[in-house]
Formats: structure tokens, sequence, C-alpha cells
């Protein structure tokens, strides 16, 4: 019989983290500890406080209501849990850590996960001063990244722009795909100006350039835009098929960006997918500030996905109490190294 247990872990940031919603000090994560037998199954539960839509004062007691309520199956979970996607992905991923032939943390076996093959990811520039934005920009590029993402929204406009143009005096499209992030940063009525002047440096694209929730607005940035623009915190909160139907239908964006624990897991992002392709829309995975246990159910997820583009995964090299893995980046690539050890103890 399958038994279930949660707990509370908080992540330290080895650096204070900027985004255009504030610093980031410590990260709050769950999570679920699952046994049958002599078997065990670990999932995360990666809640962002402030952004995740499962940000309630009910969490735990959901979480707690999962766990007491394991014996009834994953499918029968998901579907109670629709509203609190980060416990969805916490339970998916345990169950397949439970089913793992192989070990708890092989949960999609791959030419990933057996070290062969690797997965392009784009390198993050965090938000800081000049100073500090500068010396990512040159420690990612000297670390092999073809793919640079910068978050932007924080600081003086004109800055962002000059450190921009600053790698592409260095570095040609061909060279380095530079994409940014304004995390709702801009207003309706700045955002295409700023847009046409970020265009001046061949960006790939710009995440999310006003706040979600003006479908209307971004449509129309959408259909203008000088670059592709892709939905990252519009798709948070939306649960029904048919809902996430008419918010691609009437935006109609170039991409979008799914993070499993804001949108529903493995499952959620699967729906997400199929409806982007329908509609020829572009799409990559990001993580979203896990530990080394959820970072590795995305990673092993998205390569089974078969898609090129550089994924949004993060490093795991952010926080000072971490779990140390097998996942390393190399040359701009995320790659699971077979003779390195888990050690996770919790």
């Amino acid at each position: 019989m399958i038994t279930a247990e949660y707990y509370k872990y908080i992540l330290d940031f080895k650096r204070p983290s900027g985004t255009s919603r504030g610093v980031l000090t410590t990260k709050e994560t769950w999570f679920i500890h699952l046994k049958d037998g002599n078997k065990t199954g670990i999932g995360e539960c990666g809640i962002l406080r402030g952004l995740s839509v499962d940000d309630r004062t009910d969490y735990e007691d959901r979480l707690r209501w999962a766990c007491s309520n394991i014996h009834v199956g994953l499918e029968v979970l998901l579907d109670a849990l629709t509203e609190f996607p980060s416990i969805q992905f916490g339970l998916e991923t345990a169950f397949k850590s439970l089913e793992s032939e192989l070990s708890s943390f092989v949960l999609f076996p791959s030419k990933f996960t057996s070290g062969k093959e690797y997965i392009p990811i784009n390198g993050l520039i965090w938000m800081g001063d000049e100073a500090f934005m500068k010396a990512q920009i040159k420690e990612k590029i000297e670390a092999g990244f073809s793919c640079i993402k910068m978050k932007i929204g924080a600081i003086n406009f004109e800055t962002e722009l000059n450190l921009l143009q600053s790698i592409r005096k260095e570095f040609s499209v061909s060279d380095i795909e530079l994409r940014v992030d304004a995390n709702g940063a801009f207003t309706p009525d700045s955002a295409l100006e700023k847009l046409k002047r970020l265009s001046d440096w061949d960006l790939h694209s710009i995440e999310q350039p006003i706040k979600a929730g003006q479908a209307s607005e971004m449509a129309r940035l959408c259909e203008e835009t000088p670059l592709g623009i892709a939905l990252d915190e519009e798709l948070i909160g939306v649960f029904e098929t048919q809902d996430k139907q008419l918010l691609l239908d009437t935006i109609k964006p170039q991409y979008i960006i799914l993070k499993p624990s804001l949108i529903g897991g493995f499952k959620g992002s699967d729906t997400w997918i199929n409806l982007a392709e329908d509609r020829n829309i572009g799409w990559w995975i990001t993580s979203a500030l896990e530990s080394n246990i959820g970072l590795n159910a995305i990673a092993q997820y998205t390569f089974t996905l078969k898609n090129n583009m550089p994924q949004g995964l993060g490093t795991g090299s952010l926080f000072t109490n971490n779990f140390d893995s097998p996942l390393r980046v190399k040359n701009g690539t995320l790659q699971y190294v077979t003779t390195e050890d888990w050690n996770y103890n919790l």
C-alpha cells in the first residue's frame, strides 16, 4: 500500500536575485515522499509566492489532503487539484519516481539520463546594476552559451539597451541568440515603442512585455510587434482547455513558455503544447527556481519532447543548500553525468 508524507524546505540564494517583481533571498518549496514496500518516490511542489496561482492560505491543507488520500491514485488526485498546479507537478513526479525501474531519480529513461545526449539551454542574466549584469554576460559567453536570456525592466531602459548593444557589437545573431524577459514591466502605452527599440539589436523574443490579464492589449502587441512575443505569466491560472484555446486564439502569440510547476505539471504542459502546435505557435520549457529534484524531473520530461530550441532550465547553482545531483551545465547545455551521485536526504 502506498503511503505519503510531505515536508517544507527553504532554499537559500547564494546572492539576492533580482526580478522586476523584487529581490529574492529565499525560496520556499515542498517535497512529497511516497513509500510502497521498499520502494520510494520523491516529488517537489515548487511554489513561487506572489506568482503561483496556488499561493493560497489553504495550500498546506491541500497538500495534507493529497497525502492522506494518496490511495485514490494519481489521476483522481490530479483532477481534484486543478487549482493547485505545483502540487499536481509534485505528485506526478513522485509517482514517476516510485514507479521507476532504475532509480528514484530516473523518471524518463532516455539518452539524456544515460549521458549520451544533452539539452541546449539559455544562460540567464539576473537583474542588478550594470557592472553585475555585464559580468554575468561575459561569464555566460565564456562558458559556451549560444543563447542568452536577460531579465529587463528593473533598471534604466537605456542602460539595458546599451547592454544589448554591447553584446551585439561583439557577437552577431549567428553567434548568440538574445532573449529578454520583461516580467510584465512595460505599460501598454509604452510597450510597442520599447519593442521597436529592442528589435534594433536583433532579439529572438521578449517574454511577457506587459502584465498578464490584458488580453486585448497583448493581442495588439503580438499583431504589431517587430520581434517575437512569448507568453509566460499569461498562462498561469488558466485551468480549462477551452479557456486555454480562447487565450491563444485571442492573443495569437509567437511563443508560449511552459513552467510545469505553475501550469499543472507534465499533463498541463502537454495540453498547452498540443494547442500551441495546432496553431503554429512556438514553445519552450522553463524551470521556476525548483531545487535539483524538480529541475531533474523537468529536464528529463523536456528531453522527451524533442524540441531543439534552447530551453530555460535553471542550473541549480543559485542556492547554497541545494541537493547534489548529476545535473551539470557545460558548453551551454544541461547534462546528466552518470558518474555523479545524488545526495538527497530530507
